[in-house]
């Protein structure tokens, strides 16, 4: 098996957090327990994804200020919140208040552009602003401004008796040393660079030089580092999606098998035209999964992953996955559990 170049130092795990729309509460309590479970193994984070008007995590704050009363160490992290349906000064509210109840572990992922179906929703989302929201990287901007506790009005002081600050409160400091950009291209991998950010790569990229997807997520790495004030030392996690079957039942071998080859298609091609192009999911022992990791040009360049758990399978198949993964996968990439 050939040998990384260090070892895997945070071992992560995202998941969507599917519900039932006639019973959702079952779904988020099944995500929950799915965080708890993981630091319980040792995981270094746990990652929620956003999905708006799915059935799947509307608000990943909420549910991650949830698993912050039922967790200790386990960092807590988004992948991602798309900026455009939030107010970064609300959302910058939000986010100092869930870390401090977190402890200083909350990992708040954003990103930009126009809500998806942007013209279905916005009457209901921006009815009055819709042609005049900006939902470029000045967005991020304004967000990384309100948590780092810079002013965002003029008035402060005491009225009556109430006392009002010039800044965001609560203030969460090092919260901003957290912030990561879900970046997919060269262009947003150089800006998150630029601006200090720590980046998240998915199994999901741009193809604006070939078709190599590992080669391509190296590129942007490579970017995102070569901008930073920190360089090689800047973070970046790795989000592909890995499914042991060490321990899996031969019907959930199967279903794995099935899984994978049903999604294949679209990895062999940039789809749409922003060309995106998908990583294969890999399906198989943690030997063979840690042989086709370590020949990957992507994982070569990071020391922390955030693995992605498939998106529709049941609660004892993600159990399997996540216990495989600490026992077997992470063992094989030089990872050791958190105490």
């Amino acid at each position: 098996m050939p040998t990384p170049s260090e070892p895997l130092r945070k071992l992560g795990f995202l998941t969507i957090g599917l519900f039932d729309g006639s019973d959702p509460g079952k779904g988020h309590e099944s995500t929950l327990s799915i965080i708890e479970l993981g630091e319980q193994l040792g995981f270094d984070s746990a990652w929620v994804r956003h999905r708006h008007l799915q059935f799947g995590i509307s608000s990943p704050i909420a549910v991650l200020a949830a698993a912050s009363q039922r967790t200790s160490r386990i960092e807590l992290g988004t992948a991602v919140i798309p900026l455009g349906w939030e107010n970064p000064l609300r959302l910058a509210e939000d986010l100092a208040t869930v870390d401090l109840l977190a402890g200083g572990r909350l990992n708040p992922g954003i990103s930009v552009g126009p809500p998806m179906h942007f013209d279905d929703v916005k009457d209901a989302l921006y009815p009055d602003t819709a042609e005049v929201e900006d939902f470029s990287y000045r967005r991020v901007e304004r967000l990384l401004s309100c948590v780092r506790g810079e002013r965002v009005t003029d008035f402060s002081g005491v009225e009556g008796i109430e006392v009002f600050s010039e800044r965001v409160q609560p203030h969460s400091a090092g919260l901003s040393d957290r912030l990561w950009y879900g970046g997919a291209s060269l262009r947003s991998a150089q800006w998150a660079g630029e601006h200090g950010m720590n980046l998240l790569t998915s199994s999901v990229v741009k193809a604006e030089e070939g078709t190599d997807f590992a080669q391509i997520q190296l590129s942007h790495i490579q970017r995102f580092r070569a901008h930073h004030p920190a360089g090689r030392r800047a973070r970046v996690s790795q989000g592909l999606v890995v499914i042991p079957t060490d321990s899996a039942t031969p019907g959930q071998r199967a279903k794995y098998q099935d899984y994978g080859r049903a999604r294949y298609a679209r990895t062999t091609a940039p789809q749409g035209p922003a060309r995106m192009l998908f990583a294969p999911d890999i399906v198989g022992t943690s030997t063979e999964i840690a042989e086709r990791l370590h020949q990957h040009a992507g994982f070569r360049e990071v020391d922390e992953v955030a693995f992605a758990l498939p998106f529709s399978f049941d609660h004892e198949d993600y159990v399997q996955i996540l216990t495989d993964i600490a026992a077997e996968l992470g063992p094989a990439l030089g990872w050791r559990p958190g105490s």
